[in-house]
């Protein structure tokens, strides 16, 4: 072997040992982040019975709703566009980005605020309390993007443990106070404090300021991936909303149950989602004939994964269930199979999405997103009508896995669009 070939050949082994590097840290952070929200949901499911933890599950709904409004316009562009940049350009958009997620969490913030006082009942108090705290929870979540941008996952890592050591002592006193509200500003609260670790780690401050900025340089992604964020988690908050119309709260609470059982690999399959896009885009800039090939590893893997978990789900003892879900296992354990199915459907669509998004293909990733969500939304919401929770549940797995070969479509002609464009490019003197 030649002294070039060997510089060659430990450059891709390197390049080998940082990716598989930046996915570990993916999925620890991952690990630490869905545990917290585990824990959380288990300990409400077991505290206040299924009606109250359909209640806390549609405030987590709503949250979800917020959070990717956040992602679309703060963090997305930042990954697509600030991942391996030098540091200077990094701190620079990290301070407008987080500034403008802030924001957001500010402004929404008030307004949920304002719908859960308007609503009151037992709904508008676990609204209300979320208002208060989006501001922390939504900065909270940018910090994880941004460091994953520079390639230190490990500081995701260590800000979701210190979110995860500060949800013991407020998940205790909300135990005492014993409703969906204590349990949503302790979640809230926690959050805060590794928002606020988060500066003092990467030792930006948030320009709320030059928020406007920001969006106006990112308009071109930050919109679409709006669009497409909202559409995805309101597709979900409406199926949520609509089950609770149809069938009752109790449904919904049995639907997030069912959600819990496969919490361990859904926090594999979104650490993978942190990761997957800074990594398809490096992977586009050095050897864009492999990235067709990355997607599909990453989304095949994923669709086998969920499958293997909702397996071992199948087999577990019925008793272990009840002692994680208490009241809501029997209800929930009826889900297992469409939702596994629905699951493995979305790990599979996630790996063409990577493969969009690191194209700044943005049009055709809003228009599977628009796909996939109406689908879902229907699915959920037909099913319901026809066959209660259970054909809600089959409903969107079928929705889920008609919407994935969209995705892979859209994401072949992307290929061949980009292909063409080098080999023009090229070409041209």
């Amino acid at each position: 072997m030649t002294a070039q070939e060997e510089k060659t050949t430990g450059t891709a082994g390197s390049a080998r040992r940082a990716l598989v590097g930046r996915l570990s840290w993916g999925l620890a952070d991952q690990a630490a982040s869905s545990m917290s929200n585990f824990v959380v949901g288990i300990y409400v499911a077991r505290s206040l019975g299924v009606a109250a933890f359909g209640v806390f599950s549609l405030a987590w709904v709503t949250y979800g709703v917020v959070l990717n409004v956040s992602r679309g316009l703060a963090t997305d562009p930042l990954v697509v566009r600030f991942s391996g940049v030098p540091a200077t350009s990094w701190r620079a958009a990290v301070a407008r980005s987080t500034g403008t997620a802030l924001g957001l969490g500010t402004a929404l913030g008030a307004a949920c605020l304002t719908a859960g006082l308007a609503l009151g009942g037992s709904v508008g108090p676990a609204f209300a309390c979320l208002g208060v705290v989006l501001p922390a929870l939504l900065l909270q979540d940018a910090w994880r993007f941004a460091f994953f941008a520079a390639g230190t996952g490990r500081k995701a890592f260590v800000n979701d443990l210190v979110w995860g050591v500060a949800l013991v002592p407020a998940m205790v006193v909300a135990a005492r106070v014993d409703t969906v509200a204590a349990f949503v500003l302790a979640w809230g609260a926690s959050a805060a404090v590794a928002a606020a670790y988060g500066c003092l780690q990467s030792g930006i401050r948030p320009r709320v300021a030059q928020a406007r900025g920001w969006l106006g340089e990112q308009r071109d992604l930050g919109y679409r991936y709006l669009v497409e964020n909202v559409a995805l988690s309101g597709a979900s908050q409406l199926r949520a909303y609509g089950l609770g119309v149809i069938v009752g709260v109790g449904a919904v609470g049995a639907v997030r149950g069912a959600e819990l059982l496969l919490g361990p690999f859904l926090a594999v399959l979104m650490g993978l989602s942190l990761v997957t896009v800074p990594e398809a885009a490096r992977v586009l800039r050095r050897a864009p004939h492999l990235l067709g090939r990355f997607c599909l590893l990453l989304g095949g893997g994923q669709a086998l994964a969920a499958l293997l978990w909702g397996t071992a789900l199948l087999l577990m003892p019925g008793r272990l269930g009840e002692l994680a879900l208490g009241d809501v296992w029997p209800a929930a354990s009826q889900l297992i199979v469409p939702i596994t199915l629905g699951v493995a459907g979305a790990g599979l669509g996630t790996g063409a999405a990577a493969g969009l998004r690191a194209l700044a293909a943005a049009r055709r990733s809003l228009r599977c997103q628009l796909f996939a969500s109406a689908c879902y939304a229907g699915g959920g919401l037909g099913g319901a009508a026809l066959a209660g929770t259970s054909g809600s549940a089959w409903g969107v797995a079928a929705a889920t896995l008609s919407s994935s070969a969209l995705w892979w479509l859209h994401l072949r002609s992307a290929l061949r669009e980009h292909h063409r464009d080098h080999i023009r490019e090229v070409r041209t003197p």
